[in-house]
């Protein structure tokens, strides 16, 4: 049905029209160019703003997975810095008692012993006792009096064993003591807790006993508690006053007992770890 009233232009002229600016803009192509460019100028502000979420949200991921795979990789170092330093413990001993007295490798120290990290997870706010606690407990085979030690030397004692944490109590706290000798001439002492983290207290020293500053202390093994040769401290002060009984001799630790967050529990002897999937090295 025809309408009655007809508006607009017919198909034919705005076909003709659009012919004819196309033939326009295709012939003032490039006098156009200068205005486009003109145009791009203006909205590259924008695109760049445009742009920013997604920039800002893969700069995001990438450094969240850079830092998760730099924490795992400084882990697994430090565990594996751990375990050499304690070789290397062991083999300057080996290698101290080899010079001194050939006779003594009739009686090595035992090698078999089993090994395996931890992490402190909590220091004692007790300002009588200084201990911390670790991630491991009766589960992964601790046990009371279980010898502790850092990449430098002897840290403790294991003192309290829960199911899945430990307390170990340090080298520096009052109660403990731990029998040590010197490197260089073999005497035998007892060095004890001063309370401080850096100092310990070799007591009841005659004047005559040949102690120096600089001297080595090591485990002697003596008690049964601390495998013999594992650095504990060095000799920072050596007093014998006329009216005094005893020399006046102190020493600090070498292990780092204001700053550890990784040690190793040592099973000497025949004990063993009680879990099959513990981390633990044997040699």
């Amino acid at each position: 049905m025809k309408p009655i009233f007809v508006r607009g232009i017919s198909h034919q002229t705005r076909l003709l029209i659009a012919v004819v600016l196309s033939i326009i803009l295709i012939g003032s192509n490039h006098l156009l160019e200068p205005l486009r460019n003109s145009l791009s100028t203006l909205l590259t502000p924008l695109q760049y703003l445009a742009s920013v979420p997604g920039k800002v949200l893969d700069y995001s991921a990438e450094s969240i997975a850079t830092r998760d795979m730099l924490e795992k990789q400084n882990k697994q170092l430090l565990r594996q810095q751990l375990m050499m330093s304690e070789r290397l413990q062991r083999y300057e001993h080996l290698y101290q008692e080899n010079e001194r007295l050939r006779m003594l490798l009739k009686s090595p120290i035992r090698m078999d012993t089993q090994k395996k990290v931890a992490e402190v997870i909590e220091v004692a706010n007790d300002p009588f006792h200084q201990y911390v606690v670790l991630n491991n407990g009766s589960d992964d085979g601790v046990f009371i009096g279980q010898p502790v030690i850092d990449g430098q030397g002897v840290v403790g004692q294991v003192v309290q064993v829960d199911k899945f944490t430990s307390r170990v109590l340090l080298l520096s706290d009052t109660t403990h003591g731990i029998p040590v000798r010197i490197t260089r001439n073999d005497v035998r002492l007892i060095a004890n807790g001063t309370g401080e983290l850096d100092v310990i207290e070799l007591k009841h020293v005659a004047k005559s006993t040949d102690v120096r500053v600089g001297d080595l202390l090591i485990t002697s093994g003596l008690g049964h508690r601390f495998p013999e040769g594992y650095p504990v401290a060095r000799v920072t002060k050596v007093e014998k006053n006329a009216g005094q009984n005893y020399a006046q001799i102190l020493a600090q630790p070498l292990a780092a007992l204001d700053r550890i967050r990784y040690v190793l529990l040592i099973w000497p002897g025949n004990k063993t770890v009680s879990t099959s999937n513990s981390m633990e090295e044997k040699q």
